[in-house]
C-alpha cells in the first residue's frame, strides 16, 4: 500500500499498471451486471414452451401439458401467471410444460379443433387426454404428480391430431386463415370494397373448382385408363362386333321380308277362298266381283240366252 501511494506521488512507472488494471476491473463487472440478470429470466423463459406449427411433433414423445390460449381472451389472461409457475415445476416432475397461440397457430386449432378457450391437454407418449380440473398451480401438480390423467379417457385415435382427418382440418383451418388475412389487405390496405372482394373470392372460387375437377379427371384416366387404350386390340373387337351387327341386321330384315311375302300369300289365297266360297257373313259376292267388264258382259249375255232357252222349253 505504501509501494502505491509512493507510486502515485512520485508519478513512477506503477501508474500505468494501476490504470490498466482498473480498466479491466471495469470491464468485468460491467460483463457480469449484463450477464447476470438475464440468467434466471432465459431460464424461466425456457421452462415454458412454445409450440408452434413446424415443431408440434416433438409434442409426440414424453409427457406435455398443452394450454391452448389467445391474448385476447380474459380468461386466458387470468391463467397466464398461474400456468408460469406451474412451467417452473416442470423440469422437477420431468414433465414439459407448453403454451400455443391459436391466433397465431391456426393450424393447431384446427388440428386439436379448439372450441373453446383456455383449452389444456395432456399428451403422455401420443396419447392426448383433455384436463376438466380446476385451474390452479397445485390442481395441475396433483393432476401430473398423481397421475390423475390415467382416468381420464383419451381421444380417439382417429380425432388424434396425426390423423388423416385433423390434418385435413388443420389445413383447412389455415386456409380459412389464409382468406380472412388477403380480404383484411383488400380492404384495409389497396382499399376494395366488402363486395368486391367477395366477388374476387367468388371467382377464383369457381376456376379453381374447375381446375380441380380437370385434375381429378385426368387423375382418373391415368389411374383407370380406358380400354381403348388398355387393351391393343381394342379396334379390332370393335370392328368384329359392328360386323356381327350388321350381319344380326340383315337377318332381322330378311326375316321381316319373308314375313311379309307370306302375309300376301296368306291375303291372296284368303281372297281366292273367299271369292270362292262367298263373303264372310255367309252372303253370296256380288256378281262381277273380280272380273273384268268384257267378261261380266258375256257372263250376262250367256244368262239370258239360258233363260230364253228355258222359256222355249
Amino acid at each position: 500500500m505504501a509501494c502505491l501511494l509512493a507510486g502515485r506521488s512520485s508519478g513512477s512507472a506503477m501508474f500505468p499498471l494501476t490504470r490498466r488494471t482498473t480498466h479491466r476491473s471495469l470491464i468485468c463487472c460491467l460483463l457480469l451486471a449484463m450477464f447476470l440478470p438475464s440468467l434466471p429470466a432465459s431460464a424461466k423463459r425456457d421452462s415454458l414452451r412454445e409450440v408452434t406449427d413446424e415443431n408440434w411433433e416433438e409434442i409426440l414423445s414424453g409427457e406435455w401439458m398443452i394450454e391452448f390460449y389467445a391474448p385476447w381472451c380474459p380468461a386466458c389472461q387470468q391463467l397466464q401467471p398461474v400456468w408460469k409457475e406451474f412451467a417452473d415445476w416442470g423440469e422437477d416432475m420431468g414433465v414439459n410444460i407448453a403454451k400455443v397461440d391459436v391466433t397465431d397457430q391456426p393450424g393447431l386449432s384446427g388440428r386439436f379443433i379448439i372450441t373453446s378457450l383456455p383449452t389444456i391437454y395432456h399428451c403422455k407418449d401420443g396419447v392426448f387426454r383433455k384436463y376438466q380440473g380446476a385451474r390452479t398451480k397445485d390442481d395441475f401438480l396433483s393432476f401430473v404428480d398423481e397421475q390423475k390423467w390415467q382416468a381420464v379417457e383419451p381421444v380417439s385415435s382417429w380425432l388424434g391430431p396425426s390423423s388423416i382427418l385433423m390434418n385435413s382440418m388443420s389445413a383447412l383451418f389455415k386456409l380459412s386463415m389464409f382468406i380472412r388475412r388477403c380480404h383484411n389487405y383488400m380492404t384495409e390496405q389497396l382499399g376494395i370494397p366488402v363486395w368486391g372482394s367477395y366477388v374476387i373470392f367468388g371467382l377464383a372460387t369457381l376456376f379453381s373448382g374447375l381446375a380441380l375437377g380437370l385434375l381429378l379427371v385426368f387423375i382418373a384416366d391415368f389411374v383407370f385408363p380406358s380400354r381403348r387404350f388398355s387393351s391393343p386390340d381394342y379396334y379390332q373387337k370393335k370392328q368384329s362386333l359392328q360386323q356381327a351387327r350388321l350381319l344380326q341386321q340383315q337377318e332381322d330384315e330378311h326375316e321381316a321380308d319373308g314375313e311379309e311375302d307370306d302375309d300376301e300369300e296368306e291375303d291372296e289365297q284368303e281372297d281366292m277362298w273367299r271369292r270362292r266360297r262367298g263373303s264372310p257373313e255367309g252372303r253370296p259376292e256380288p256378281k262381277g266381283h273380280g272380273f273384268s267388264d268384257e267378261a261380266l258382259r258375256k257372263r250376262v249375255v250367256g244368262n239370258r240366252d239360258d233363260e230364253d232357252d228355258e222359256e222355249d222349253t
